[in-house]
């Protein structure tokens, strides 16, 4: 399988920010959403276990709710999607059932042959950590997954933006998560800069190699 070049895979990342002004005239075309999607899917995540739902509001009534709950941010409005990436708040050991039950039918194994895989999984996720240490644990997966997110729109030309700058609890119950076990750990807009983002050209601000690398 062909691999992206060293070069193009650099260009991208220098060309990506989070982009704070998006064009509210451009939209995501199906066949790049639907792509974003599977790579969001394909995103990994601690013993393969995503404890995750990615909720997607392209609906106009819905963002002009949720503005307000992210401090009267435009991206909110303006992006072509807003992605709301959600954590399983109450993991386990259905959650890790369910999972072992999908490996099998995925390969084509018996549950019985992924019993150690599964007492792992519940030792080391569900029993070592009360329900705090949890939600903390799928907190941290989602944003492995928000990285996955933020690389695979660059890689495609699309900008996007992570936000941390909006108030969980409200949303949490304007989209109803918390009746889904679920609650929002980080949100996404995703789009097209506009052409008056001042930032769109600013240079990128990041400590030289030196400073953050270490060679043991």
């Amino acid at each position: 399988m062909a691999s992206i070049q060293s070069k193009q895979l650099l260009e991208q990342l220098n060309w990506r920010y989070a982009t704070k002004q998006f064009d509210p005239t451009r939209k995501i075309s199906a066949q790049d959403w639907a792509t974003i999607e599977d790579a969001l899917r394909l995103s990994p995540s601690s013993g393969g276990l995503q404890p995750w739902k990615f909720i997607v509001i392209t609906d106009p009534a819905t963002r002009a709710k949720l503005k307000p709950a992210s401090y009267g941010q435009a991206q909110i409005s303006d992006a072509s999607h807003l992605v709301v990436l959600a954590a399983k708040s109450n993991f386990d050991e259905a959650d890790v059932d369910a999972h072992v039950q999908h490996i099998a039918e995925v390969r084509g194994v018996s549950v019985e042959a992924l019993a150690p895989l599964r007492n792992m999984l519940v030792g080391g996720i569900v029993k070592s950590q009360d329900a705090a240490g949890r939600a903390a644990w799928a907190r941290n997966q989602v944003y492995i997954a928000l990285g996955n997110l933020l690389t695979s729109a660059a890689l495609l030309g699309i900008d996007a933006c992570p936000m941390e700058g909006f108030d969980r609890n409200q949303y949490d119950e304007i989209l109803g998560l918390k009746a889904q076990g679920l609650a929002a750990a980080v949100i996404a807009t995703v789009g097209y800069r506009s052409a008056d983002d001042k930032y769109a050209h600013a240079p990128k601000v990041r400590f030289p190699t030196e400073r953050i690398f270490a060679q043991i």
